[in-house]
């Protein structure tokens, strides 16, 4: 892809998530995430309906009638977008791959943020971290963080969630928003929570920070077509099957399977106490997202 045509589909991307960002998103986003604390802003007298327990008694009993602290939240916030860049995320079976549909939905986040005067910083990895962009304002930085998630060739095939989640807790001590973005077709993604290095890992960084993961998914990842005689491969470790999909049992054992593995994965999580919704690439994502907003709203 050549420089122009990079920029053009950065463009591209950036036109559309701004107008989705400007029309639902902004209020919501905003009220689903504290900001670090109050920070006193001044002293007024006393209205109606104020909360008495804001009243300042030395202020009062100088000026001989009830004033008010009025506190502001201390609103910057820092959003860390975790991307992941495995080979499995190249796999589209629609319009977008799963590598464009989360850079879409980063794209949205990060947007969001901008418009809350929030930093945004982002890091790419596979079985290990492959780039890191320290958070920062801006629309420019923006700009080049969707570019970076669109066209970053990475060097790794796998995914080791575990790396980058460690890695991000070393480099930001302060407490943080991260959004996770994975299709999590890995082997721990599958494994009880008790024996899962990725649910103990995610549950250890939602301690330490605030931590919502976004379950990309194809809809052929879950059912095949009647196409005949085909090969698959995994594109994170080369393996290689021939299946018949003319066999009615062998679409409904490949059914089954990805049923079982959603099953086991949002039951890893409840158990685990964390947010996620899911992102499948031939449905809109900002119903979802916006549930997701509402629920952490409500929970405030």
């Amino acid at each position: 892809m050549s420089p122009s045509d990079i920029i053009k589909k950065v463009r591209r991307l950036e036109i559309r998530t701004r107008q989705l960002v400007t029309d639902s998103v902004t209020g919501a986003y905003h009220s689903s995430f504290k900001g670090r604390g109050m920070d006193f802003e001044e002293v007024r007298e006393y209205a109606i309906g104020d909360d008495v327990r804001t009243i300042d008694w030395n202020v009062s009993a100088k000026m001989d009638r009830p004033f008010v602290k009025v506190f502001r939240e201390e609103r910057e916030l820092t959003l860390m977008l975790l991307v992941d860049l495995s080979a499995s995320g190249i796999f589209g079976s629609v319009e977008q791959s799963k590598r464009e549909r989360a850079a879409e939905i980063a794209s949205v986040l990060a947007f969001s943020a901008t418009l809350n005067n929030d930093k945004v910083g982002l890091l790419l990895y596979t079985d290990h971290v492959e780039h890191y962009i320290p958070p920062k304002k801006g629309r420019r930085h923006v700009l080049r963080t969707i570019r970076d998630i669109l066209v970053f060739e990475p060097n790794g095939k796998g995914t080791n969630h575990k790396a980058a989640l460690d890695y991000l807790n070393r480099v930001q001590a302060r407490k943080t928003v991260v959004f996770l973005i994975s299709d999590f077709l890995d082997k721990h993604s599958t494994l009880p929570s008790s024996h899962s290095p990725l649910f103990n890992i995610l549950a250890l960084t939602n301690q330490r920070h605030d931590l919502v993961s976004i379950a990309l998914s194809d809809p052929r990842e879950s059912e095949l077509p009647n196409v005949g005689l085909i090969t698959l491969e995994d594109a994170e470790t080369g393996e290689m099957v021939e299946i018949n999909t003319n066999s009615k049992k062998v679409r409904e054992h490949y059914a089954a399977l990805a049923r079982d593995r959603r099953a086991h994965f949002e039951s890893n999580m409840r158990k685990k106490g964390l947010d996620w919704i899911e992102a499948s690439t031939d449905q809109p994502y900002l119903p979802a997202l916006r549930q997701l907003f509402a629920r952490r709203a409500s929970r405030h």
